[in-house]
């Protein structure tokens, strides 16, 4: 049976990310029999990544909690149903029974993302990428400091609708050599022009998230000719300083609890951060070179609590369309550090929102992406 019958609508267990394949049903936010807006926050979902808000895909009553807190299921799977008040129970009941969870589609997923290498200047860049034979414009996510292409799990799909999208591991993160030379900007920033060179990219939207925000304006310094546009969520490069205290815990966390510690700083809910995102964490900490080559990108690009680079200026000369997404809750970079920018770079503030605006709030992130990408 489909996801929708007449009135009535599924709420299923949702794909955040092309690689997703189950998630846990950790607890319900609204009750049986509640009426229920569309976008209305429904039910906390626990993926291998990240704890997450569901919410309702249609306005109308919970109907059906078909699924209880700690299930893990399928992408697919039914939690509960949506309809109207004046639904009869039995066609309810006979659109539960007749539910059945679609098969992944393997072909299309293997077709929608793939991984790939890069040649950086001291090792492979690793990079992944969603519909790459798009002919439009392709957009380049970076991550920020200690992260990976994973971070970007919420977008990458979104994004890649009409456009090829590519996810980097910068050097020192993820699948990437931690081989590194003096880890400034200019180094991290040459390797997202190795990505854009391996897939043949004259020019490209690119997207940073904090330190990989300051990475791009490093691109747009450089080579302005190869940036189509410019987004940076939560960015580095804005102001003087950063959040000591997250950069130094994450470095020096050995422990599940030190590295709980400094991802909740991360988040407005610091619920969001789970033993999974924790364990991944640990184990890419853990990679031989990885915490030396972290050190290293620190000290040379946000030393001591302060920002190596300030890109106000570049911004206030450069014709390049730039978008700048800042959670009113960031606890790591100030979102005062967005005020006073160039007119002509639009800021958009996301309110009860943290560092993570493209996890914390994807879909609000995803649109303002899509739309700005369009308007060059």
């Amino acid at each position: 049976m489909s996801e929708t019958s007449g009135d009535i609508r599924a709420v299923t267990v949702p794909k955040w990310g092309l690689a997703m394949e189950e998630g846990t049903l950790t607890a319900w936010l609204a009750g049986e029999g509640e009426t229920i807006a569309k976008g209305q926050e429904l039910a906390e979902i626990e993926s291998t990544k990240i704890a997450n808000v569901l919410e309702s895909p249609a306005a109308g009553v919970l109907r059906r909690q078909v699924a209880q807190p700690g299930q893990v299921l399928p992408v697919g799977a039914l939690l509960g149903v949506i309809a109207p008040a004046g639904v009869p129970d039995a066609d309810i009941d006979a659109f539960v029974a007749g539910f059945v969870v679609d098969p992944p589609d393997e072909e299309g997923a293997e077709a929608g993302l793939a991984e790939g290498e890069a040649a950086g200047a001291r090792g492979p860049i690793a990079y992944k990428a969603a519909n790459p034979r798009a002919e439009a414009v392709p957009a380049i996510l970076v991550h920020g400091f200690g992260g990976d292409s994973d971070n970007f799990m919420f977008n990458i799909e979104a994004l890649a609708a009409d456009r090829p999208v590519y996810a980097i591991d910068l050097p020192g993160h993820g699948r990437s050599a931690k081989t590194l030379g003096s880890g400034d900007m200019a180094e991290l920033a040459g390797a997202i022009l190795a990505l854009m060179d391996a897939v043949e990219a004259p020019r490209a939207h690119l997207v940073g998230h904090s330190l990989g925000a300051a990475a791009c304006f490093e691109v747009a310094s450089q080579a302005p000719a190869r940036v189509a546009s410019l987004a940076g969520v939560a960015p580095a490069g804005l102001g003087p300083t950063v959040n000591d205290a997250y950069i130094s815990g994450f470095l020096a966390a050995e422990r599940r609890k030190d590295v709980k510690a400094a991802l909740q700083m991360l988040f407005a809910d610091p619920d969001l951060v789970s033993a999974a995102m924790i364990e991944g964490v640990l184990r890419a900490l853990r990679l031989d070179g990885a915490r030396e080559a972290l050190s290293a990108i620190a000290a040379a690009t946000l030393p001591g609590g302060s920002q190596a680079r300030s890109y106000r200026a570049m911004l206030d000369a450069t014709p390049i369309r730039t978008l700048v997404l800042w959670g009113e809750r960031d606890a790591i970079l100030p979102p005062e550090q967005g005020e006073g920018l160039p007119a002509s770079v639009r800021l958009v503030r996301i309110p009860a929102v943290g560092h993570m605006p493209h996890m914390e709030a994807a879909a609000l992130v995803n649109e303002q992406l899509a739309a700005h990408f369009a308007a060059g």
